[in-house]
């Protein structure tokens, strides 16, 4: 079973526009697909991905897909917290709009979701959402505060702000060897907010809420059921970039998670061989890796690595142009070996 992570980068200003630019054959569109058919995985998980109401824009991608020799019969995708309107005045401005105060930031509902794409069913009706848990309900949570102390988030905020930016998921997947279950996620950066770390903070919680999960300490939520796979991009190095680091290192070694550490030679040529996005042009803050695959400790994995290929490598044009024209982001894969019953 070869499973993906791919921070597609096919999000765009609009609502429509994506599926627009799918119905074009836009350039980028079709490097994606590319990218995703040269993989070949079982089962992936796209990050920034516009979501709509009655999927037209993944339905049309999927046929894109299929195009290029890459078929995906099951599909997964509930409405993200991006760009969905609070109601409630988040950021403390004075005004309640899109997009500072939508539960994640986006400036129009399902801007920069995401979905899962599988050459094998997907159990939706056992499918579990967490993305409506309050942040401040979430145990051992770091709420922002001012410079003075108080609290940055009003108390109709608290009551309001959910913990996920786009989302937590728990989708079980039927593979050939039994019911593999998929823990999948997409954090805030930790940037773009101020003294109070409102960013931050919430990327660190998204990524504890695992080991809270694994460990039975969410209230209500049993751990998820075995064998899973968690994956998803956290927006987070454990080495580098303006987060809180240690969040994503202290979850890389949870005891129920193993990290096969997927790495690519472009990766190496440009950085570490362990990065899996190349932000490395003028205003960005370097290559980092912050896209995960981690399988439950205990399954077999026979590989792993991130489509990086170096310059020079034919290969490399499934990139595009300037080895962006897909994304900055590079698809990282890990495969396991399934055994009946498992």
């Amino acid at each position: 079973m070869r499973v993906a992570i791919f921070t597609a980068e096919l999000d765009r200003d609009g609502p429509g526009v994506l599926l627009r630019d799918i119905r074009k054959d836009d350039a980028q569109v079709l490097a994606v697909a590319g990218v995703i058919a040269a993989a070949d995985p079982d089962v992936i998980l796209l990050t920034r991905f516009d979501w709509d109401f009655e999927g037209r824009a993944l339905t049309a991608f999927a046929k894109v897909l299929a195009r290029s020799g890459a078929t995906y019969p099951h599909r997964f995708a509930p409405r993200p917290n991006t760009g969905w309107l609070s109601g409630v005045d988040l950021n403390g401005d004075g005004r309640v709009r899109l997009p500072e105060d939508g539960q994640g930031w986006g400036r129009f509902a399902g801007h920069k979701g995401m979905a899962l794409l599988s050459k094998w069913p997907i159990l939706t009706d056992h499918a579990r959402d967490f993305s409506g848990l309050l942040w401040a309900d979430l145990p051992g949570a770091t709420l922002p505060k001012t410079a003075t102390g108080a609290p940055f988030l009003s108390s109709e905020a608290l009551a309001t702000q959910r913990l996920s930016t786009t989302g937590h998921w728990a989708v079980p997947v039927d593979t050939p060897e039994g019911k593999v279950t998929l823990l999948v996620w997409h954090a805030t950066p930790p940037v773009f907010d101020g003294p109070e770390d409102r960013n931050g903070l919430r990327n660190r919680d998204e990524a504890r809420v695992w080991s809270l999960l694994m460990g039975g300490q969410i209230d209500g939520e049993p751990p998820p059921d075995a064998p899973f796979v968690l994956l998803g991009n956290a927006n987070l190095d454990p080495q580098a970039g303006d987060g809180h680091r240690a969040a994503m290192a202290e979850l890389l070694a949870h005891p129920a998670l193993q990290d096969p550490r997927p790495t690519s030679a472009g990766a190496a040529a440009e950085g570490r061989a362990s990065d899996t996005v190349a932000w490395d042009q003028a205003g960005e803050p370097g290559n980092m890796r912050v896209d995960y695959v981690l399988p439950q400790a205990g399954l077999e994995v026979s590989g792993a690595g991130v489509l990086w290929p170096v310059q020079g490598d034919p290969a490399r044009a499934l990139l595009g142009k300037d080895g962006r024209g897909a994304s900055r982001h590079r698809l990282v894969w890990v495969d396991l070996v399934l055994r009946g019953g498992s």
